[in-house]
């Protein structure tokens, strides 16, 4: 791919397209070569950041700089900040390539709006007038469209579709069912299709708080709930701000508070597997605590003979310890991972 974009920046610099008849160099990828629009549009940008930036050549070649990311590093990319912008987007995805480009360059002025729309999973016409506002019902502050099985809402956004009609309701092949626009490097405008229930859920506990939160908007009340669940979930792992005072166990195998506290904070909340080019998984979905040593072998519930490790992670190390016909009693179908 390096390769490739080093000789396209050479045939884009003379304008070689011209004696074969393109107006440009993306109508030459796209009708000569074949490419998409879509890939035809990152070579072209990548044949152009090569041109005037010729330090991502390398990244490139290596792997660190992907091609996807290239789009969002030709909007932030400048003479002046080349230097500390490009490393930024070595090892990042496409999503978080966006979030890094918003970060540097935010977008405009940003309303903060709680939009909710009907969603219409098929359209016999095309649709030329708005939704009459006087078909709408509502839903504490919220206008929702009637005899729906689907809203769509959007926070912290414009109602960039003056139709009514979601994108989903526009494209309804698409099956994702949300997505996240990064904005500014603290705001994003989050899409997110939901039920009936939900909304009804979702008014249910404005009402709750209207009390000590009056007026609540849709992001304070989902933040109100993540928080519960966030605490929830930090006692169940012994998190907690002011511990009891802990007594010594009944059983001395089991696994205390006090010992997951101390495994937890000094892991960081991320798995601990070693891996082979160095450092650890470090991923933090699923985690669970794994013995060192194992129980079944009289390993010890102390700090030092615990860790966190992930799902995946955990089941490959009782299956080094314990052999796969044995795991395989516990596991579903035998080795689900």
């Amino acid at each position: 791919m390096a390769v490739f974009l080093v000789a396209l920046a050479e045939f884009d610099a003379c304008k070689a397209w011209q004696e074969l008849g393109y107006s440009s160099l993306f109508h030459f990828l796209h009708r000569h070569l074949g490419l998409s629009k879509g890939a035809a549009h990152y070579r072209k940008t990548a044949a152009g950041l090569v041109q005037r930036f010729p330090e991502i050549v390398e990244p490139l070649r290596d792997g660190r700089l992907c091609i996807t990311s290239i789009v969002y590093l030709d909007k932030v990319l400048t003479p002046e900040n080349r230097y500390e912008t490009l490393p930024k987007f070595f090892q990042r995805s496409r999503r978080e390539s966006i979030a890094i480009a918003a970060a540097l360059k935010p977008a405009g002025a940003v309303p903060q709006r709680d939009v909710v729309t009907a969603l219409r999973t098929v359209l016999t016409a095309p649709v030329t007038e708005p939704v009459a506002a006087s078909s709408a019902c509502t839903v504490g502050d919220l206008a929702v469209q009637p005899a729906e099985p689907d809203v769509c809402f959007s926070t912290s956004g414009e109602d960039s579709n003056p139709s009514g009609l979601s994108d989903v309701a526009q494209a309804p092949s698409r099956a994702r069912r949300d997505s996240e626009e990064p904005l500014t490097e603290e705001l994003s405008r989050l899409h997110v299709t939901v039920s009936r229930r939900f909304l009804e859920k979702l008014e249910a506990a404005r009402v709750a708080l209207s009390h000590s939160q009056p007026g609540a908007s849709i992001e304070e009340v989902l933040e109100t709930g993540l928080e519960l669940v966030l605490l929830r979930h930090a006692k169940r792992k012994g998190l907690v701000e002011k511990p009891r005072q802990s007594t010594p166990p009944t059983n001395p195998s089991a696994l205390t508070a006090a010992v997951k506290r101390e495994v937890w904070t000094r892991d960081r909340g991320r798995c601990q597997w070693p891996i082979e080019s160095g450092g650890i998984c470090g991923s933090t979905f699923r985690l669970e605590f794994d013995h060192r040593i194992p129980r079944a072998r009289a390993g010890p519930s102390t700090a030092e003979n615990v860790r966190l490790l992930c799902r995946f992670h955990n089941d490959l190390a009782a299956r080094r310890a314990f052999g796969n016909d044995w795991m395989d009693q516990y596991t579903r179908h035998g080795a689900e991972q």
